[in-house]
């Protein structure tokens, strides 16, 4: 088992939500339950699973919910994405969230790779 709260991939997952959150805190109000809903959503599912497989009883069941994790990095690229389009975020404050998502993952598929070499 793992203390979620000693690894850095959750403390900057966390530090991204509150990204997230404040970057969709602009959208329109009309977007409340749906897309600014769906981006917060996939958001916390980051940290969430990275905490949830800490509890889990081996490496490979962690390895599992990395894995979902991920997904949700890619989820939440394809929203911001989306939000772009819609003009609700600028170029500039999509690929800065994208930067840190795409950090987030990197870090995320070396710290999987290392718990596989233990499995």
């Amino acid at each position: 088992m793992h203390d979620f709260g000693k690894l850095n991939i959750w403390k900057r997952s966390i530090e991204l939500v509150t990204e997230i959150y404040q970057l969709t805190g602009h959208f329109p109000e009309s977007e409340k339950f749906g897309l600014t809903n769906q981006i917060r959503r996939c958001s916390v599912s980051v940290p969430s699973n990275i905490a949830e497989g800490t509890g889990r009883k081996s490496d490979k069941e962690f390895v599992q919910f990395l894995s979902i994790a991920m997904g949700s990095l890619c989820e939440l690229e394809t929203q911001l994405i989306i939000g772009e389009n819609l003009n609700f975020i600028n170029e500039e404050q999509k690929e800065t969230a994208v930067s840190e998502i795409n950090e987030i993952q990197k870090m995320i598929r070396v710290f999987g790779e290392s718990l596989k070499s233990n499995v």
